[in-house]
């Protein structure tokens, strides 16, 4: 029994020592944490519950027999955050740099299937020099055993990936299918093919950085959801959004007491909107004097600006927000807010989060490389998530709603559930100018006439009034107490329930 023990002990030490002490001290002149420095500051104190710690891998080929560290170079199990159950993989790039081995991956498969059994999300901590090339096919076998279960938890549970070191060539499409991507600067890298291939069969030269640095993704490619400073920053952002997040589709989002008062009103609003209707003004301001406690947990926040999307409560629950933002493009939907805001859209519909969308938006961006690029497939994206989302639905025109944006924009045509207005809100097919001079482009040579035309428009279509009355407005509400209609709005529909139609799965505008 003691040398057992001893054994055990001996065992245990060799795993927490990772591929050695000159490895982890290379990993911190990175600016990097080990794997279990991660987990410790992901995790609550004392609560991680390691498994799988004496697996080695398989392999006799290329002398890896002379190798083998227990562990296999991934740490996994589960622990709390702040409570609440989560299984959490972090890779250990002291151990094979790594690599994914078969063992490696079965390891990261067994707590993916026992979260889904567990109904608890699922946190991945990658940082990793991808399939370990000694194994051959055994590794692109690991790799698409995790793929599947991606696919299969995607919707049942919450899927966070935090990019900390590398992630190149399949090993990307693990993230790729998570809820949430979140990347480290200057240590972080995502490509399919890295700067050296490309500079052989490209002929460019790009630094990783620039290829798929944590910069590149948040802002330019949309693949990431963030970008963080370091380790440190990006593993207590995780924390935070966790307390937004139900555990599975199953249950709840966790609600947390508040000291805001459903019935707060914010005279400030009555006077948010400009007077000229061409001046911008921050939707953010209103997100944040709505939300509980003025707290806006925002997705996305480099990526298509020209809307926003993030996390916020009301009374205590959380909810969904999205918003056009007048300050970027005027507001206008295109290809990259479109994707945007419809991803958030289904997450928020999976997870039984409640959606309220704040619209100001004149259209579609025009322009043939919007044209070119297929805006009318990527917007018919967020149609279709607005369209198909069964959450409780409360929508808000606090300007313009014009044409084909205002009916993606979660109208009442789209089964909105509650939809409201403000008294400068206005819905009309385009705005007064562009229609005048489409339906009396034979007046266009007398300005007086055109001016007068344009006001008569603007005074009968450009207002929330002519959509009230047919019933496609809920109700016109002084922008001040916007937050007490909400809150009620939610309150009532907290039990609603929608019946679907029987298919086997819908066939998204891709």
């Amino acid at each position: 029994m003691r040398e057992i023990v001893e054994q055990l002990e001996k065992t245990r030490e060799l795993a927490r020592a990772g591929g050695g002490a000159k490895r982890i001290a290379s990993q911190h002149e990175k600016g990097k944490l080990t794997a279990r420095e991660r987990i410790e500051l992901l995790l609550d104190a004392d609560s991680f519950e390691e498994w799988d710690t004496f697996v080695q891998h398989r392999c006799n080929d290329f002398g890896m027999e002379r190798t083998r560290i227990p562990g296999d170079g991934v740490v996994t199990g589960h622990g709390t955050i702040n409570g609440r159950l989560v299984f959490v993989f972090s890779q250990d790039f002291t151990v094979f740099g790594g690599s994914l081995s078969e063992t490696h991956a079965e390891k990261i498969c067994k707590i993916m299937d026992h979260a889904l059994k567990a109904g608890a999300p699922v946190i991945g901590l990658n940082d990793s020099g991808g399939a370990r090339i000694q194994e051959g096919v055994a590794s692109l076998a690991g790799y698409a055993e995790v793929f599947q279960r991606n696919v299969d938890a995607s919707g049942v549970i919450p899927q966070i990936s935090l990019i900390m070191g590398p992630c190149a060539g399949g090993a990307v499409y693990s993230p790729a299918m998570t809820d949430f991507i979140f990347m480290v600067k200057d240590t972080a890298y995502m490509y399919l093919t890295g700067p050296d291939v490309l500079k052989t069969v490209t002929h460019e030269t790009v630094s990783h950085e620039e290829l798929g640095g944590a910069m590149t993704h948040a802002s330019r490619s949309g693949v990431a959801d963030g970008a963080f400073e370091n380790d440190i920053e990006a593993l207590l952002f995780v924390r935070q959004l966790f307390n937004f997040l139900p555990s599975s589709n199953r249950v709840p989002p966790p609600l947390r007491p508040t000291y805001d008062r459903i019935d707060r009103e914010e005279p400030s609003l009555d006077t948010m909107v400009p007077d000229n209707p061409n001046e911008a003004y921050d939707i953010k301001e209103l997100v944040l004097k709505v939300v509980d406690e003025g707290h806006f947990f925002e997705i996305k926040p480099d990526f298509a600006e020209n809307i926003i999307t993030g996390f916020g409560r009301m009374n205590g629950a959380p909810v969904g927000v999205v918003a056009n933002q007048p300050m970027v493009l005027a507001g206008c939907l295109d290809i990259d807010s479109s994707l945007k805001a419809a991803r958030f859209v289904r997450f928020c519909d999976c997870f039984n989060i409640p959606l309220i969308t704040f619209v100001d938006v004149p259209g579609f961006l025009p322009g043939t490389a919007q044209e070119y690029a297929g805006i009318i497939k990527h917007g018919a994206k967020l149609l279709f998530a607005y369209a198909q989302a069964t959450v409780p639905k409360v929508t808000v025109i606090t300007r313009k709603a014009y044409g084909g944006a205002y009916v993606v924009m979660a109208s009442k045509h789209l089964r909105g559930d509650v939809n409201l207005a403000w008294p400068t809100a206005e819905i009309a097919v385009m705005g007064p100018k562009g229609a005048v001079e489409i339906i009396f482009r034979d007046e266009l040579a007398d300005p007086e006439r055109i001016a007068t035309r344009t006001e008569e428009y603007r005074r009968k279509f450009a207002s929330p009034f002519i959509a009230a009355e047919r019933g496609f407005i809920d109700d016109v509400i002084m922008p001040r107490t916007t937050r007490p209609r909400i809150c009620r709005a939610l309150a009532m529909l907290q039990h609603k329930r929608a019946l679907a139609q029987w298919k086997k799965h819908d066939n998204l505008p891709l």
